[in-house]
């Protein structure tokens, strides 16, 4: 579980393929700090596992599932990338529920300074992440929790402080990029509770029917 916060920004030092899995190591420093092997660092928003690490770099498998639904698989020797380390019971907890499980990709759109603020247009790939996204809701991009500004059918629009902005990889993000997104979970939880339904039961939705049916109306 991460909150979005991002704790540093590394480089991706090596890659060894195979096939659609990859091992990648990154070169980091802050993030090291009483890392063990085993523990889940989110790079970019994706949430991977330490397997190996030494004073400077830490190593990560990226299996095929992963390597085909993330951005992961585009990085390139050198390339800056997010990360971010599992949240600790008892800290603060400044961002929203990230799990580090992308949901899609998108394309940045557009990139618009407005006073302090960067504006970011982003499309994603599917529009059926569209359905997760609401004004004043959070998502996260590339693995930092940012707040939905404004949308419309098929593109949302999210404001970037300088601060969030000079931390992370966003700085050098241009029209035209893809990112990793991870929509807010209660969403997603919300929809499957309401939309459930077995091989042998029909479908259930929210419909006047079934508020008055379970007495909310």
């Amino acid at each position: 579980m991460f909150t979005g916060l991002i704790e540093e920004v590394g480089a991706l030092k090596q890659v060894s393929r195979q096939g659609e899995g990859m091992v990648i190591t990154i070169h980091a420093k802050r993030i090291l700090t009483e890392l063990r092997i085993g523990d889940s660092v989110a790079v970019n928003g994706v949430c991977l596992t330490v397997t190996r690490y030494d004073a400077n770099s830490i190593s990560m498998d990226v299996m095929p599932e992963t390597y085909r639904r993330t951005t992961l698989g585009q990085l390139t020797i050198g390339a800056a990338v997010n990360l971010e380390r599992a949240m600790l019971v008892g800290s603060r907890f400044g961002g929203h529920i990230v799990q580090g499980h992308i949901d899609g990709t998108g394309v940045i759109r557009r990139r618009e300074p407005q006073d302090n603020a960067i504006y970011f247009t982003i499309e994603p790939h599917s529009t059926e992440l569209m359905r997760f996204i609401i004004p004043k809701g959070s998502i996260a991009v590339e693995g930092i929790s940012l707040t939905v500004v404004d949308m419309t059918e098929h593109t949302f629009r999210i404001s970037i402080i300088p601060h969030t902005l000079n931390e992370t990889i966003l700085l050098a993000k241009q029209p035209g990029e893809s990112v990793n997104l991870e929509t807010d979970i209660i969403g997603k939880y919300v929809e499957r509770l309401l939309t459930w339904q077995s091989s042998s039961a029909p479908p259930k939705r929210m419909t006047e029917h079934f508020l008055r049916e379970n007495g909310f109306m």
